[in-house]
């Protein structure tokens, strides 16, 4: 899959972008297997991320390509490293991990703005996101990108249910904007999608999501693809995945090469 010129330069300009028939009905099909066999079956790091009055259901799990072997085939062999790598500018892509999110038909919860890197125990600047539906995704239910705010350095992560500041003192970073209260002062990239397309965005780029509506499930498989100046950055915090006892195997400053980031793809970037 070889991006344009205008495509790349759209992603790094932005922090986001979609990439519309990237994937086959075949591949569909295999992450939606997968999906379905995660959801019946969530790992210990599966959370609840709607609240029990909610009319619908949210659920979220981590890192489970390596037991279900539908996630396993479909990001070792289809073209989504090779997109990522052409996007992040880099020679090599390795897998970060793996998120599931499906939200079920009437959730109201919303995914609050925020940015992803801050939660996790990498830095570096070569790493993007890909955010890919199994279902038909109105555009009042997809993930909002602010554009740009990938350039803007760390805002202050906040849990999402209590809004707290659980891993930085408050003032430390700034705060997130209010976008949603001032909405003619940023631009937001939203795109409705169809089985097949997918989003890819920066881990510092302002993103959240609203509900879904009644008849509707989202059904989302994001998988994170980090570059070759991603190093290892062990964090006095419990990140979101948590990778327990890597601190012993990988130092600080260390490149990601282990076995639980696998590489999927070289190029020439």
């Amino acid at each position: 899959m070889k991006l344009s010129a205008k495509d790349i330069e759209f992603y790094q300009e932005n922090g986001a972008t979609v990439v519309r028939g990237l994937f086959s009905p075949a591949e569909m099909a295999l992450l939606e297997q997968g999906i379905e066999e995660n959801v019946a079956g969530p790992s210990p790091l599966a959370i609840v991320a709607s609240r029990p009055e909610d009319p619908g259901f949210f659920i979220e799990d981590f890192c489970n390509w390596e037991r279900i072997k539908a996630y396993r085939d479909f990001v070792f062999n289809s073209p989504a490293a090779a997109v990522a790598g052409q996007l992040m500018g880099s020679g090599s892509v390795r897998l970060y991990h793996d998120h599931l999110l499906v939200k079920e038909p009437k959730t109201v919860a919303r995914t609050p703005w925020h940015q992803d890197q801050p939660y996790y125990n990498i830095d570096g600047f070569q790493n993007v996101s890909m955010w890919l539906p199994v279902d038909p995704v109105a555009e009042e239910s997809t993930l909002r990108f602010v554009a740009k705010s990938h350039k803007e350095g760390w805002m202050m992560p906040r849990s999402f249910m209590s809004n707290e500041a659980k891993w930085f003192p408050e003032g430390s970073l700034k705060d997130l904007p209010d976008i949603d209260g001032e909405p003619d002062k940023y631009k937001v990239l939203a795109w409705a999608l169809e089985p097949g397309d997918a989003v890819f965005f920066h881990m510092l780029t302002l993103h959240g999501a609203g509900g879904v509506g009644t008849g509707r499930r989202r059904r989302v498989v994001s998988f994170r693809f980090i570059g070759d100046d991603t190093v290892h950055a062990p964090r006095p915090w419990r990140t979101s995945p948590p990778f327990a006892g890597l601190a012993e195997q990988l130092p600080k400053g260390a490149p990601m090469d282990h076995p639980l980031f696998p590489l999927l793809w070289q190029g020439t970037a």
